[in-house]
């Protein structure tokens, strides 16, 4: 019925503006599950969330209930959550450990950690004679046919067929080597707790604003300037004339001005990745940063230490599900859940071998910044929410795109925004390209 409504979804979708049903046709976003989230690479979780064998932890790709568990074998497996028997989850909550094997609850067929069928109670007498084969792969707890793990980040695709992880992530595998590289040990492992927010809009709104360079001084000018007041208020009366770095996370949002923002760069690349450049960089030379950097040239070297360190990104995005900020150790998974309901998981990591008051540092900027508690996360919300209705209406049929459209540089396959350009919305032309090509189908 949807193919015969709307004969070419392509045409929803120009270079500079896109039709408002592609956030809010229910048929649309049917196919989205088909054609993007269950078959491109969806990120599941790192590897530190399952450490021991058996340990599972429940995640949805697309409209699909999947379980990413460790096995005795020390490789992680990602598997449908569903036995192959009368289709109960095998596990119902979102973290565990299913000891040696899997158990059904329903009917106590057992399976390994792999998935593959262990034991069927009563398989002598009540099977015997049926055309029930023990040996068949039906009988197993489904696997996702295809999964990969790059530096403890584990993704998996639904589909057979595909690119590799490698050829998928293309210039974005920077978010996950600029944050590995960063810890002294070379590896991070996750903040057991995150934060789950159900967003009341379309899941795309989410990913447009993550690379929105012109939203942040103004969305959140009132956070910004209600922390800069105090910020001068407690300089003035410090020896040093210097606010704890906590009030600058958020006075920055007001100090960092539209015009500043436009200094910054966006890198569009195939598959929908976007990268933001020109970082902030919360790197004062207090006695906490530079025990770190002690650790860190221990570690990697003087010329290494220089080369991690100046890495110069802001936000990577990773379409269609993942958003990035290495430098501050935050990851947000973007799972939707109906043409309007979007659960959003914010992670936070550890630096493995950084000194303790780095890890603080990181965690004080999660909970100021990307909790859902937090007026700057509160803002956000309101306005995806606003978004989502006002698309809903019959005010208008295009969402545009066309800040500094014509003024892109395209090169070698990937396009840039202009020098000053910084403000630019090719973030969310070049999302838009990507999704009408995977709506091709």
């Amino acid at each position: 019925m949807l193919q015969e409504r709307i004969p070419d979804l392509t045409k929803y979708v120009e270079p500079d503006r896109v039709r408002r049903e592609v956030y809010t046709d229910p048929g649309i976003f049917e196919l989205e599950m088909q054609r993007i989230h269950e078959r491109v690479w969806i990120y599941c979780g790192h590897e530190s969330q399952v450490p021991k064998a058996g340990d599972y932890y429940a995640v949805q790709i697309g409209r699909q209930p999947m379980l990413m568990v460790r096995g005795s074998d020390g490789k992680v497996h990602v598997l449908y959550n569903r036995c192959p028997h009368r289709g109960n989850m095998m596990c119902g909550d979102r973290k565990g450990n299913a000891g040696e094997f899997f158990r059904c609850s329903y009917h106590a067929w057992t399976f390994q950690h792999d998935g593959k069928l262990r034991s069927i109670p009563m398989m002598d007498s009540g099977y015997a004679g049926t055309p029930l084969n023990k040996e068949s792969p039906e009988l197993c707890m489904k696997p996702a046919p295809r999964v990969e793990n790059y530096r403890g980040f584990v993704f998996s695709s639904l589909a057979k067929d595909g690119p590799s992880l490698k050829e998928f992530l293309g210039k974005a595998i920077v978010a996950f080597d600029d944050m590995c590289d960063r810890a002294p040990e070379g590896e991070v492992e996750i903040v057991p707790n995150c934060f789950r927010v159900i967003q009341h809009s379309n899941w795309k709104i989410f990913l447009e604003n993550q690379l929105d360079a012109l939203h942040p001084s103004v969305t959140h000018q009132s956070t910004g300037r209600a922390a800069h007041e105090v910020e001068k208020e407690i300089a003035k009366k410090t020896k040093k004339g210097e606010a704890p770095l906590s009030y600058h996370m958020l006075s920055a949002f007001a100090t960092v001005t539209i015009d500043k923002w436009d200094n910054f760069q966006t890198l569009n690349y195939p598959y929908g990745h976007c990268i933001l450049t020109g970082y902030m960089g919360l790197r004062p030379q207090d006695p906490d940063t530079l025990a770190y950097d002690k650790v860190m040239i221990k570690a990697y070297g003087r010329k290494r230490f220089e080369e991690i360190v100046s890495v110069n990104i802001h936000h990577v995005l990773i379409y269609p599900g993942l958003s990035v900020q290495s430098p501050l150790q935050q990851l947000r998974a973007v799972r939707p859940l109906g043409v309007d309901r979007t659960l959003t998981e914010i992670w936070h990591f550890r630096l493995k071998g950084a000194p303790e008051p780095i890890y603080r540092r990181s965690l004080a900027y999660y909970n100021l910044v990307n909790s859902p508690a937090t007026l700057v996360n509160a803002d956000d919300l309101e306005n995806f929410w606003k978004c989502h209705q006002g698309l809903s209406s019959d005010g208008g049929d295009w969402v545009s795109f066309a800040r500094h459209f014509g003024r892109d540089i395209e090169k070698d396959g990937m396009v840039e925004t202009a020098p000053n350009c910084g403000t630019s919305e090719a973030p969310m032309r070049n999302q838009m390209k990507a999704w009408a090509e995977y709506m091709r189908g």
